[in-house]
């Protein structure tokens, strides 16, 4: 292993194509740390096309694990809440006996970040359709959070990326206005450019983020023990919990 990679390598699988989300992955993790980044290419951003794309992931982790990754980590939420919380959790058990690695999903992920920050509620903020939500907010409820909202912003699945932070800020914060309680505001999907809010989003409202970049880079950290905690993106890298 070269002295890159010191802490280990994590493998990521990412949904689309899209620049973003692995770099902004790579410059918060700690130095150390290696990423191997795959893609996968979903385009439609709907419910049929989440349930075909599922069985794409199994030979990118083969791959990764070939590489001798010490973690890999499966990007797109979408997906595997469609699956359903219990045929996840048996899914992600047999690859992991199958390619004796560690493996972890997004929504996997973003559970154990929201009960890190002992978030029993949660206000969620997504850029998909009423129907989709639905599926969202079930599958968190699985998981024992209580979904008081999960509000999408409507914005073509292709266009997300150019969304202006600013507007995702205001939709946030209206739907938090809306749905008192709330005990942590909850941010579904990748594809947005919205790191720059998470601080400010705390600040204002007074409650945690779990944001998809922020909250794998808490757990990566977590799973191969290194501990670099990460001021301006928000309490989970700020305290990691």
């Amino acid at each position: 292993m070269t002295f890159s990679s010191r802490h280990g390598i994590v493998g990521v699988i990412n949904p689309t194509m899209r620049p973003g989300p692995t770099e902004e992955l790579i410059r918060l993790l700690p130095e150390g740390i290696g990423v191997i980044p795959l893609f996968l290419d979903i385009r439609e951003g709907t419910t049929a096309e989440f349930k075909r794309v599922v069985a794409r992931y199994e030979p990118q982790v083969a791959l990764l694990a070939e590489q001798k990754c010490d973690l890999i980590h499966l990007i797109g939420a979408p997906p595997f809440m469609v699956l359903g919380r219990e045929r996840e959790t048996k899914l992600i058990a047999a690859w992991r006996k199958k390619y004796r690695t560690p493996i972890f999903t997004v929504p996997q992920n973003h559970v154990a970040a929201l009960k890190a920050l002992k978030a029993s509620s949660i206000v969620g903020a997504t850029y998909f359709p009423e129907q989709l939500n639905a599926v969202f907010a079930r599958y968190l409820s699985d998981a024992g959070i209580d979904v008081l909202a999960m509000d999408g912003i409507d914005v073509p699945f292709d266009k997300v990326q150019e969304l202006p932070s600013r507007t995702i800020y205001a939709h946030i914060k209206r739907s938090f206005q809306r749905h008192k309680g709330a005990e942590a505001i909850y941010m579904l999907g990748s594809g947005w450019r919205t790191l720059d809010i998470i601080g400010k989003l705390e600040r204002d409202l007074r409650v945690p983020v779990v944001h998809p970049v922020t909250a794998r880079v808490w757990e990566i950290q977590k799973r191969l023990r290194v501990r670099r905690p990460v001021a301006g993106y928000g309490r989970l890298l700020r305290t990691l919990p």
